[in-house]
This record gives structure tokens, C-alpha cells and sequence, in this order.
């Protein structure tokens, strides 16, 4: 009998998930729309009223600078978002979204929704908090193995030994 890994189980599983991105009700809505440019745009809509910049993406999801300003780049293309001046630091360019995107962060949030019951369905409270107390174990030994430099200095707080206070949906 083939013994399952934990890395092999979490590929397919994030193959199934964006498979059912790829059907998604705002699928049918915006062709060239990426699942990360939902996760961006859901990112800056749930921050409402603070600036939001590049390198708060690069530590939210984990990723290089390269790779933030080449979504941001497209997404702007796109014009799902723009890049404003702050008044307090001119290096610095905030991140805003356009009423397009607006719009789409609403239709994504039912989606959204819908797609989390269907992915948990079944699984308890406690179930989920196991889940997520093992991800976030995972990531720390990650971090901890020195494999990912970069996710280390974006590493949530959490990862590095404060308590995590995430609130299971069900």
C-alpha cells in the first residue's frame, strides 16, 4: 500500500482548489481575472480606510518584491487598482482600488463563501483548529529549516511563537 506524505497531499488538494477557482461564478464574470489578484484585491478591501503598500503584500503572502510588483503591474493593466502618493513619505505609493474592483471583491466574497462551506463541509470546529494549528506548524518548521529566507522576515507573528487569534468559521 502507497503510504501518503504530507507535501504530495497538500499539492493535490491546492490542485483541486484551483480547479474550482477556475469554475467560480466571478470566473464567469472577469476572464482574465488571476485567483491572486482576488486574494490582492480581497487583502486591500478588508484594510478599508489604512494605506496599504507593496511591501505589505510581500509580507502577507510570502512573496519577493519581484513577484509583488509584477501582479500589482498587471493587475494596475487591468485596472483593478492604482498607485497613490502619501503625503507623509514620497517614496511611498499606497495602494487603492478602482470601482471595478470594488465590485468584484463583493461578487468574490459570496464566492468566497460558498467555496469555504463546500471545502469544510463535514468538519467540526475543533477539526479546524487542529488544521490550522498543523499549517501554521508546518510553516514554522519551514521558516525554522532555513529553506525560505524570505517568508521568514514576512513570517506572520503567529509563526513565531505568539498566539494565534484566528476565528474558526464554519
Amino acid at each position: 500500500m502507497e503510504q501518503k506524505t504530507v507535501s504530495f497531499e497538500l499539492r493535490v488538494l491546492g490542485n483541486l482548489i484551483r480547479r474550482q477557482a477556475a469554475q467560480s461564478e466571478i470566473r464567469r464574470h472577469v476572464d482574465d481575472l488571476t485567483g491572486t489578484n482576488g486574494w490582492v484585491i480581497g487583502f486591500i478591501a478588508d484594510h478599508e480606510g489604512q494605506d496599504i503598500f507593496q511591501r505589505d503584500l510581500e509580507v502577507r503572502f510570502s512573496i519577493r518584491r519581484s513577484t509583488a510588483t509584477k501582479i500589482l503591474q498587471l493587475m494596475e493593466k487591468k485596472g483593478l487598482l492604482e498607485r497613490q502618493s502619501v503625503a507623509y513619505d514620497a517614496r511611498l505609493k499606497k495602494l487603492v482600488l478602482t470601482p471595478k474592483a470594488l465590485e468584484l471583491h463583493k461578487l468574490a466574497t459570496e464566492d468566497m463563501r460558498v467555496f469555504e462551506q463546500r471545502l469544510t463541509h463535514g468538519l467540526s470546529k475543533e477539526e479546524l483548529e487542529a488544521f490550522f494549528h498543523i499549517t501554521d506548524k508546518m510553516k514554522k518548521n519551514l521558516i525554522e529549516s532555513g529553506c525560505c529566507e524570505a517568508a521568514a522576515k514576512a513570517a506572520p507573528s503567529h509563526l513565531a511563537g505568539e498566539h494565534d487569534n484566528r476565528e474558526v468559521q464554519l
